[in-house]
């Protein structure tokens, strides 16, 4: 099965099966079928944005061009995070009603110390005070790569344990932690969707990449993160990455 097969076949499973899924796992404030909503992720135009030659505004005026739904803010290249910057960003995006759904930090889990997750605890947390002013309501994490001396399996309990905690916050403030498979000990989804189930949060998500599995069988591990996100354990975002081939739909699709 080519990407273009699998990934009609894959949309068209998660449009049908989300609704009876979903009614399982908690109330819904709607019993129609499940929405695919497009959407721009800054990280695509990031040799713009770190060259100063495109700002944040002009990723929301770019979304409005293309009639895309929304954006996903890489948060690597913001110029800063005050009022000042922050309160005009989401004021411009509302009046162009164009949804920041998301901010993607280079927060990683996987840390061996308890000093060191609580850092990324503390680097999360900053992240989380932009979210809830900018009006996102998910933000992307990291498993990051597996510690010196450690066993894999320790490296999943040491992200599953700061995702947790991470977790308790977010749900405090409406936010939705997303780990994305990307690199290191996510290279693959049995990982990836064991960190999220030991985090076992409500407000703990896969934010699945489906350009980063590593071969082989990477349509399977696609297939697994879907059947574990209609399960309740798996992945909110499904992120199509710009290395698929023309004619597919690229961006963030949320369901």
């Amino acid at each position: 099965m080519n990407r273009r097969s699998f990934l009609a076949a894959a949309g068209a499973a998660v449009v049908a099966a989300a609704p009876a899924a979903r009614a399982t796992r908690e109330p819904q404030a709607s019993s129609r079928r499940a929405r695919f909503r497009t959407g721009l992720v800054a990280y695509s135009y990031r040799q713009a944005l770190q060259a100063k030659t495109m700002t944040y505004e002009d990723l929301i005026r770019i979304a409005v061009e293309t009639d895309t739904d929304g954006i996903d803010m890489t948060v690597y290249w913001m110029p800063g995070t005050s009022d000042d910057y922050v309160l005009p960003l989401r004021r411009l995006a509302y009046k162009n009603r164009v949804e920041i759904y998301s901010l993607g930090t280079r927060v990683r889990l996987a840390q061996p110390t308890a000093d060191l997750r609580e850092a990324q605890i503390v680097e999360l947390r900053k992240w989380m005070d932009v979210a809830q002013r900018i009006g996102a309501t998910h933000i992307r994490v990291f498993g990051g790569s597996k510690p010196e001396g450690a066993t894999l399996e320790q490296a999943i309990g040491f992200a599953a344990e700061t995702l947790k905690r991470g977790a308790e916050y977010a749900g405090a403030r409406g936010i939705i932690l997303g780990v994305e498979d990307d690199g290191g000990i996510t290279d693959f989804a049995k990982e990836t969707i064991e960190i999220v189930k030991r985090a076992d949060s409500p407000w703990a998500g896969m934010n699945l990449d489906i350009g980063n599995f590593r071969p082989p069988k990477v349509y399977e591990q696609i297939e697994m993160s879907i059947l574990a996100a209609l399960e309740g354990t798996g992945s909110e975002v499904l992120r199509l990455s710009s290395r698929d081939p023309p004619g597919l739909p690229q961006g963030v699709w949320s369901w």
